[in-house]
């Protein structure tokens, strides 16, 4: 599927960013949303033909949600947390099939509750570098137990503190640098890994 990562952020979801900011940068994390350079590398990772069950964490004003929710196939489901609720409420208005929770560390329950398989992939905005570690444990610990085997975990930071976190958490952690993004990023991709069992399932 082809995606135009050219659609500019409104001038309305950049204050909305920066106002958000203002009130909360510890759960925010910056001062404007994601660039569409940012975006793209995001979802490249994605297997959306395959893709059934995705979560994203961090939604913010929605910049991620909007391109997952026309990447991912009709049938496969959506699973957004967003912990400021005028951003989670005004987000719930304009994507009515997507199920939005607040607290990421919540994860393992809500895919129970709504009776989803394991996440194909999990997509994060958290500012995991403004979080205590024992809440970035909890919250590594719900992604990797929410995970397929298989499955991908795509997350981006502004410095490359969390590496030596997530390469304890996953086998497969590779990073690559986003320059044209304010300020530039670092996209992590990490994937879990597969079992006997399971990697011959995948084969058929």
């Amino acid at each position: 599927m082809m995606i135009d990562f050219h659609q500019p952020v409104s001038c309305k979801e950049r204050l909305m960013f920066f106002y958000n900011f203002l009130q909360a940068p510890g759960q925010v994390g910056s001062i404007t949303p994601s660039s569409r350079a940012l975006a793209k590398q995001m979802m490249e990772p994605i297997d959306w033909a395959r893709a059934d069950t995705i979560v994203e964490l961090g939604a913010g004003t929605g910049v991620f949600t909007k391109w997952i929710d026309e990447l991912k196939r009709p049938d496969a489901k959506l699973v957004s947390f967003e912990k400021e609720d005028k951003m989670r409420n005004r987000l719930e208005l304009f994507y009515p099939g997507v199920l939005f929770h607040e607290d990421a560390v919540e994860l393992v329950r809500v895919l129970d509750g709504a009776g989803l398989d394991k996440a194909d992939a999990i997509i994060s905005g958290l500012p995991f570098a403004n979080f205590p570690q024992a809440l970035r444990d909890q919250i590594m610990d719900q992604v990797y137990a929410a995970l397929k085997p298989g499955g991908v975990f795509v997350a981006f930071q502004y410095s490359l503190q969390m590496k030596r976190q997530l390469q304890s958490v996953f086998s497969d952690v590779s990073v690559k640098l986003v320059p044209f993004n304010v300020p530039p990023a670092f996209v992590y991709v990490c994937r879990k890994e597969v079992d006997k069992q399971g990697a011959d399932a995948l084969a058929w």
